[in-house]
C-alpha cells in the first residue's frame, strides 16, 4: 500500500475540476498547489451528470466539457507534470467514463499518466471488486467512500477495502461549501478509527480554516477541500486571476 501523507499533522488535500477554464491552467494550478503545501491533489474528471456534486462543480465540469476537454487530454496533461509534482494526484471521476473506456485501459491510462489513486463516487463499494483488480495492477490506489448513512458493518468492510485512505464523507448529500460541518462527523471519526488505523480524511461541505480546525481536533487525519478551490478558479476574470486567487 502506498503512503500518500505523514499521519503527524493534519492533511491538504485540495480538489480541482481537470479542464477549468482550461488544461493549461490546470497544469499550473498542480504545480501551485504541491508548492504551497498539498499533501495529495484530487483531480475531477469532468462528466455530463456529476450527480454527485453540487452547483459550483457541476458548473466546472460544464465549463471543461463545452471547451472540449477529454479523458485523453487530460490524461495527457497529467503525464507531462506529473513528474514535477512532490505530492500524489489522485482522479475523482465518475464510473460511466471509465467503464466507455474498460476498466483495465483506464486504470493502465492512469497508471501511465503517473495518477496514485482513484475515487469513484457513483460505484458502489459491492460492485468495485472488478475495477480494484484492475487497479491493483496497475498501482492505482482505490480509495472507497463512507458516510453518515454506511451501516457498521458495511462500514468496517469498507474501511479494510479502501487503500491509501479512508474517505468519509461528511453529509449524506452533494459537495458544496456550507456554513457548519455535520456535528456527525466527530462520532463517525471515533467510530471509524476503533476498526482501523489507516488515515481517515474527511471530505463534502469543507471549506474554511474553522472548519479544518473542527475536524482536526475530532481526530481527521486530512481533509478534502473542493468547491472552495474550484470557485476560486472557475469564476475568476481570467486564469491568471483565478491562480492568483487560488
Amino acid at each position: 500500500m502506498l503512503k500518500f501523507f505523514d499521519c503527524t499533522q493534519t492533511a491538504f488535500i485540495p480538489y480541482i475540476t481537470a479542464g477549468d477554464p482550461d488544461l493549461a491552467t490546470t497544469a499550473e494550478a498542480l504545480r501551485l498547489l504541491d508548492t504551497i503545501g498539498a499533501d495529495v491533489i484530487e483531480v475531477g474528471l469532468p462528466f455530463s451528470d456529476p450527480y454527485a456534486d453540487g452547483p459550483v462543480i457541476q458548473a466546472s465540469a460544464a465549463r471543461a466539457l463545452s471547451a472540449g476537454v477529454t479523458t485523453d487530454a487530460v490524461m495527457a496533461m497529467l503525464k507531462e507534470v506529473t513528474p514535477e509534482l512532490s505530492c500524489p494526484v489522485v482522479i475523482f471521476s465518475y464510473f460511466n467514463p471509465i467503464a466507455r473506456r474498460g476498466t483495465g485501459r483506464f486504470t493502465a491510462a492512469a497508471r501511465e499518466a503517473g495518477v496514485r489513486g482513484l475515487i469513484v463516487p457513483d460505484l458502489p463499494y459491492i460492485e468495485t471488486s472488478v475495477l480494484r483488480n484492475e487497479a491493483i495492477q496497475n498501482d492505482i490506489e482505490l480509495l472507497v467512500l463512507t458516510t453518515p448513512s454506511t451501516k457498521a458493518g458495511m462500514m468496517n468492510e469498507i474501511t479494510i477495502a479502501s487503500e491509501g485512505f479512508v474517505y468519509l464523507v461528511s453529509i449524506n448529500g452533494v459537495t458544496g461549501a456550507r456554513p457548519d460541518v455535520n456535528p456527525r462527523v466527530k462520532d463517525l471519526l471515533k467510530e471509524i478509527k476503533q476498526v482501523t488505523n489507516k488515515a481517515v480524511v474527511v471530505g463534502f461541505g469543507i471549506s474554511t480554516p474553522d472548519h479544518i480546525r473542527l475536524v482536526a481536533q475530532w481526530g481527521a487525519d486530512g481533509v478534502i477541500i473542493g468547491s472552495a478551490m474550484v470557485k476560486q478558479l472557475g469564476e475568476a476574470d481570467s486564469p491568471r486571476e483565478g491562480l492568483k486567487r487560488l
